[in-house]
């Protein structure tokens, strides 16, 4: 193809502005609904997907890389725009409270995974290589901080809800 992009839609250059600029909210807003309407149980924070790992030394990782504390607040929660658990602050101490609180960590952790993977479908129609490198960092950088967040959250809940027993 002699220095040409490759796509596999190709698209006028207006058009394809015009696609990202409804695909991407439509995704991320999207997967959220979606993943609020799912059953609880289908977040097991007993899962390998979701079990702390090691190496988070119970969310303590996140705060010494990541400075989580200094700008978790900046962070958006949709989930209440869709009538979800708002996971914003903790509202009380009651055990099976946290124990749905730390189910809804790992629902967010899945639609923000989710959320990487739909973004990532917008190659069909972003031109290689320039566009579609920029859709998967976007797609990365847009996510990892909620993702983090969700891991942290979820470490510091487990810390109490074991306290509390």
């Amino acid at each position: 193809m002699g220095g040409s992009v490759v796509m596999l839609i190709e698209l006028p250059a207006l058009w394809l502005a015009l696609l990202n600029i409804v695909a991407i909210p439509a995704i991320h807003l999207g997967i959220s609904w979606c993943f609020i309407r799912m059953p609880a149980n289908w977040f097991n924070p007993d899962s390998p997907f979701f079990r702390a790992k090691n190496g988070e030394r119970g969310g303590a990782i996140y705060q010494s890389i990541f400075k989580i504390r200094s700008w978790k607040g900046f962070l958006p929660d949709a989930a209440p725009w869709f009538g979800g658990f708002a996971k914003g602050k903790l509202k009380e101490k009651d055990p099976e409270y946290i124990k749905d609180f730390i189910v809804e960590t790992c629902r967010g952790e899945a639609a923000h995974n989710a959320q990487i993977l739909g973004i990532w479908c917008t190659l069909i129609w972003n031109p290689w290589p320039v566009a579609a490198l920029v859709m998967i960092v976007y797609a990365a950088l847009s996510n990892f901080p909620c993702l983090i967040l969700q891991r942290y959250t979820r470490a510091r809940l487990q810390r109490l809800l074991d306290d509390l027993r």
